[in-house]
């Protein structure tokens, strides 16, 4: 019985390898009614953001073939037998990059953490990664889920079970007794679960265990909680609470592995100590300041600011803190928000190179408005056209994928995006997504088919 359940998932997922492109009809509910199976498809794009270059192009043609872009060509011109997509008078862009999110939501609540199980986490996640996809966000990094949840709405992504972006995931965030990543944190003593200790790590050779075991079942990155956090009981944001030996056998055993290293790090002596010893970006980054930059800079760390999650806490904070787990909570994130704006400006300005990120959780931010964090980012200082970097070609680059995802080139999955009016002029077109694309396949839109009749 298993092998035959075996060889008829293989079966179906050939079937699904076979179609090189599908385009997915949505009726007035966004639920696909119908598919169709094409060869090469070819869209024209009144106004081209590739990702990368600086300087848009005008009237050009994307040519797709088996889930890849083949070409960029100038004007719009059509291979014979070929679908042609019009988006002449729309503005196309990759498809978006969340480099922090925790898309099967956060567990951080002590209700969560004794009540949720791993499927309760991956049908929340699979609802958010709809979602997400559906606002244009192609591809996420998780940094952070518990029990293999993210693991779990991977495969199934991949699978093709349930709709979602490409997803690069953490499993379990690491962390020190009592640090952020402790889920006993503010429990009764006796309160425990054998599934939670894979995360807390208390030396060295524990660091180099868990990360081992975090690449065997599945992870493609490492998080680490080099300080304290603020949605969180116990811990201090600006205190360095991983030992320096810690972190650098963490670091130095997930390069070998081929993973990158995301940390979460507020206060400076932890943003220094884990830029000093290679980490590859630094979510939050709330108390950096010149000499951070500058070392960032020489290490070639990115900053993923995350500040309009900060703002919406720290507002929840000051008009409703009987609503935080504890009043320590409340006290912790009212001053984040305005230095984590400041963070950012001042990154930017110091030439700090800067990746999209929302700390999207489902919660404070919902998978559908990932693309406010533009208007954040360039409330800041930042153009729209480096905001529209940040979550391209700099997000690309942060999770190892640029030959993948990130721009609009030759060689790159078909994952693309459009909306009706120019992000450059206005950066919360984004917002507005009008077309999806993964991969070949139109996810939402209804663009006008312009295929020559040959009959």
């Amino acid at each position: 019985m298993i092998a035959a359940a075996g060889s008829i998932r293989r079966a179906v997922s050939m079937a699904f390898l076979s179609l090189t492109w599908t385009v997915v009809t949505l009726g007035a509910d966004n639920e696909p009614v119908a598919t169709i199976a094409r060869s090469d498809i070819v869209i024209y794009a009144g106004q081209l953001i590739d990702g990368v270059s600086r300087v848009p192009r005008h009237h050009v043609s994307i040519l797709i073939h088996d889930q890849k872009i083949e070409s960029v060509q100038d004007d719009f011109v059509a291979p014979a037998g070929a679908h042609v997509i019009d988006l002449s008078k729309a503005t196309v862009l990759p498809g978006l990059i969340d480099c922090h999110v925790h898309v099967t939501g956060a567990g951080v609540s002590l209700a969560d953490r004794v009540s949720l199980t791993a499927a309760d986490m991956a049908l929340v996640g699979s609802a958010n990664a709809r979602q997400a996809l559906y606002a244009g966000f192609t591809t996420l990094r998780n940094v952070g889920a518990d029990y293999g949840s993210d693991v779990a709405l991977k495969k199934a992504i991949d699978a093709g079970i349930v709709p979602g972006p490409r997803l690069w995931i953490s499993r379990e965030p690491l962390g020190p007794t009592g640090g952020h990543s402790d889920p006993t944190n503010g429990m009764q003593p006796d309160i425990n679960n054998a599934q939670w200790q894979g995360r807390v790590i208390d030396s060295p050779e524990e660091g180099i265990r868990a990360v081992r075991e975090h690449r065997k079942y599945g992870a493609d990155l490492i998080k680490i909680m080099p300080s304290g956090g603020v949605g969180s009981i116990g811990d201090d944001p600006a205190r360095q609470l991983m030992t320096n030996e810690e972190l650098k056998a963490i670091i130095e055993t997930a390069h070998t592995l081929g993973m990158k290293v995301a940390a979460h790090a507020h206060g400076k002596a932890a943003i220094d100590a884990a830029v000093r010893l290679g980490v590859d970006s630094i979510e939050h980054g709330s108390y950096a300041d010149s000499e951070s930059y500058k070392l960032m800079k020489e290490h070639g760390t990115y900053l993923v600011p995350t500040v309009l999650v900060a703002q919406r806490i720290s507002e929840l904070a000051r008009t409703h803190p009987e609503k935080m787990a504890t009043p320590e909570m409340a006290a912790k994130i009212l001053p984040i928000a305005p230095r984590m704006l400041k963070n950012l400006a001042d990154a930017h300005k110091a030439g700090v190179k800067i990746a999209f990120g929302t700390d999207a959780t489902g919660g404070s931010i919902r998978f559908g408005e990932l693309a406010k964090e533009f208007s954040v980012m360039v409330a800041a200082g930042m153009t729209p056209m480096d905001a529209i970097i940040a979550a391209t070609a700099n997000a690309a680059d942060l999770i190892g994928a640029a030959d993948k995802v990130g721009s609009v080139r030759p060689g790159r999955f078909a994952d693309l995006i459009a909306v009706s009016s120019d992000p450059l002029t206005d950066i919360t077109n984004l917002a507005h997504v009008s077309f999806v694309m993964k991969g070949g396949t139109i996810i939402k839109g209804d663009p006008v088919d312009q295929t020559p009749d040959t009959q």
